[in-house]
Order: C-alpha cells, then sequence, then structure tokens
C-alpha cells in the first residue's frame, strides 16, 4: 500500500512526520516536493533585512523524515479521484491514499501589469530580490510599495520600514501599505487592527486603507484617486491554488477530503471545520489539520490492511478550527492576540520568537530553534 504526501510546507512535513509514527512498516510513504528543503515561510519576510537568517528558516527534508521516500521533483497534475499524481520528469505516481498539500501561489487577480511589474513574497529569492532592490531606493530615495495589508504585507512594509532606518534613509525613503478594504489586516478583530494600525504608524509607514490597485506599470500604479509612482513594488494581495490545481483552491468537507482517496490540506484548500466555519489559510490552520489528517489516514489504512470485508467506512475525524490566537511581526516589534487580550512589545516580540522556534522544535529542528531564536535577539 502506498500513501502520497504531495508538498512539503507546513501541511505536508507535519504530516508526512505523524504518517511514519502511525503507520506500520508495510505501508508505503512517498513524499513529494519540487526543493529538496523546507521554509519556515510565515518568517522568510526577515530575510529582508537579515539575510542571514535564511540558514534557520530552511530544513533539509531528507533530515526531517525517516522512512518515507523522498522525491523532489514538482507536481503538474493530480486525479484526486484516481489517486494518480503528474510529475514534472514525466513520472506517473499511483496512491491508494494520499494529500495534497501543494500551498499556494500569489494571486494577483488578473490586474493588468501588477504580475510583471511587482515582486512577490513567498520564496527565499523573492524576500533577496526585494532587499536587493530596496537598497538602491536607500541609496538614491524612492518610494516602496507593498500592496495588500494582510499579515504578509504587514510584515514586509514594517521590515522595509526597519531597513531604511538602519541605513539612514529615512528621511528619503517612503515606505506605503496599501489596502482595498477599510483597515489593515482586514480578517482579523478590531482591536487586533488597530494594534497593527498603531505598530505600522509609529514606524513611518504610510498607510492607505479603501484604496484598490487598479494596474501597475514599470514606475507607477494606477489608483482611483490618481497615479502612484514607485521605485521598488511588492505584492501581498493574496492566494491562488497551486498550478497542480489548475490555480483553484477546492472546497473540502469538514473531515479534510477531496474525495475518497484523497485529502486537501493547508493553503491548498478551502476549508469549512466542524462548526461551519470558513478556516483561514495560515500556518497555523495547517499544521493543525495535519494533525486531523493523519488520525484520518490511519483509520482509513487500518481498515484497509485489516480487510474485514464489510462495506462500512470507518467514522473520520472532523476538523476543527481553534487557535490560541495571531502573531504579526512589525519590524522590531510584534502584535499578539491571545483571546481576546492584544499585546504589544517585548511580550509580543518573545512570543513571536517562541512560535518559529517552537514549530521548528515540534519538527525535530532543534538546532534551527536555537539559530532562529539567536538571531532573532541579536536584533
Amino acid at each position: 500500500m502506498r500513501v502520497a504526501v504531495l508538498g512539503a510546507g507546513y501541511a505536508g512535513l507535519v504530516l508526512a512526520q505523524r504518517l511514519e509514527r502511525r503507520l506500520p512498516p508495510a505501508v508505503d510513504i512517498v513524499v513529494v516536493d519540487e526543493s529538496p528543503t523546507h521554509l519556515v515561510q510565515h518568517e522568510v519576510h526577515r530575510v529582508i533585512r537579515r539575510p542571514s537568517v535564511t540558514d534557520a528558516l530552511t530544513l533539509p527534508l531528507r533530515d526531517a523524515l525517516d522512512r518515507a521516500e523522498l522525491v523532489t521533483e514538482r507536481v503538474e497534475r493530480v486525479d484526486a479521484d484516481a489517486g494518480f499524481a503528474e510529475l514534472a520528469d514525466g513520472t506517473e505516481l499511483d496512491y491508494d491514499f494520499g494529500a495534497i498539500c501543494l500551498g499556494s501561489e500569489t494571486n494577483f487577480h488578473d490586474l493588468p501589469g501588477v504580475e510583471a511589474h511587482a515582486l512577490p513574497l513567498k520564496r527565499v529569492h523573492h524576500a533577496e530580490a526585494i532587499r536587493t532592490q530596496f537598497l538602491d531606493v536607500c541609496e538614491s530615495g524612492g518610494t516602496a510599495v507593498v500592496g495588500g495589508a494582510g499579515l504578509s504585507g504587514v510584515q514586509t512594509a514594517g521590515e522595509l520600514a526597519a531597513l531604511a532606518r538602519e541605513r539612514n534613509a529615512s528621511d528619503r525613503v517612503d515606505v506605503v501599505l496599501l489596502e482595498q478594504f477599510d483597515s489593515v489586516t482586514p480578517a482579523f478583530p478590531e482591536n487586533f487592527q488597530q494594534a497593527v494600525h498603531d505598530e505600522l504608524a509609529a514606524r513611518d509607514v504610510e498607510i492607505r486603507t479603501n484604496t484598490p490597485v487598479q494596474r501597475a506599470e514599470a514606475d507607477s500604479i494606477e489608483l482611483a484617486e490618481g497615479t502612484l509612482p514607485y521605485d521598488l513594488f511588492v505584492w501581498t494581495g493574496g492566494i491562488r491554488g497551486a498550478d497542480a490545481m489548475g490555480g483553484e483552491r477546492p472546497l473540502v468537507r469538514n473531515d479534510l477530503r477531496l474525495s475518497e482517496r484523497t485529502f486537501v490540506v493547508g493553503d491548498a484548500a478551502r476549508a469549512v471545520d466542524a462548526d461551519g466555519e470558513s478556516v483561514p489559510a495560515s500556518a497555523s490552520a495547517a499544521i493543525r489539520e495535519a494533525g486531523t489528517v493523519a488520525r484520518n489516514l490511519e483509520r482509513l489504512v487500518t481498515r484497509e490492511l485489516d480487510g474485514d470485508g464489510t462495506d462500512f467506512a470507518p467514522r473520520l475525524k472532523p476538523y476543527r478550527f481553534e487557535v490560541p490566537g495571531w502573531i504579526v511581526s512589525v519590524g522590531d516589534g510584534a502584535v499578539a492576540q491571545v483571546g481576546p487580550t492584544v499585546v504589544t512589545g517585548a511580550a509580543a516580540k518573545a512570543m513571536k520568537t517562541t512560535v518559529g522556534a517552537g514549530y521548528l522544535s515540534s519538527v525535530k529542528a532543534v538546532e534551527k530553534a536555537t539559530e532562529l531564536v539567536e538571531a532573532e535577539l541579536n536584533e
């Protein structure tokens, strides 16, 4: 029997590790990812200001897995009903049960010129490109624009403003954060939104809400109220599904299945939990979803191996979205929400450091966790 995990981001890596512990040795586990390394993506904005942190944020997948077969290749197409994946090298991978954990890509929403002229922030090389271009802006002066004020956009704007200060360029560099809705971090509670707004403003980030981008040229962005010239344009304005999923994020049932044999986990899906609530795309949700899917796959595999001859499928566990809170970096600061309480300052920054290091420790990367803590404390 073969169980395939397609993608090794947060959802895929955590799921694969749990399957290694839960499934019997007779079951082959295959993990497919286009990269040989796992990226702690929610911290990739750090690379804009601290390139040296890259090593702490990248974990060789082979070091993180015990017995799973690792295939380093891009997934081109998935047939969830047939239990089939086609890889970029032409390999056809059949599986008895599988999980699509391919994450998401930047959504440019077909806005004219935006994909052609804006830099996304999904990979280390994106952060490096943003840094290189922004250092030129710091030298000559100009405007850096970040489109989209979700968590990623807030963190990017905060890093750019902090880097400008470090380069003694704050007086000649403007960092502008655009958001089409009426607040930053619009998907979060009002007290969190206000705290994030205040942290950004304190770091001289210009915030423009109710300001959707209409189109982009090589050196300017067209807004409803006029044209905004820029020297650097970063786009964090949403996500779409992976190319292997036709760019779609399919809606999955609350047990996270797309078909009888295939689950979709993390950002790759739009999930509705056991309480009927939409699950936000986030690292914390992906990690917790992986735990639910690991238990459900164990039940399905056990039934197949036992071969009890009945037609009754095992009852699968529904996923319930429960996280203790949210946290976002804003340059050298941070904002955290724990229950109804919002925390800022040193306490929030310590929480942010703990979250990243705790995740790395949980996936058997204790040395990387230590590196990350040291990098954060030395800022």
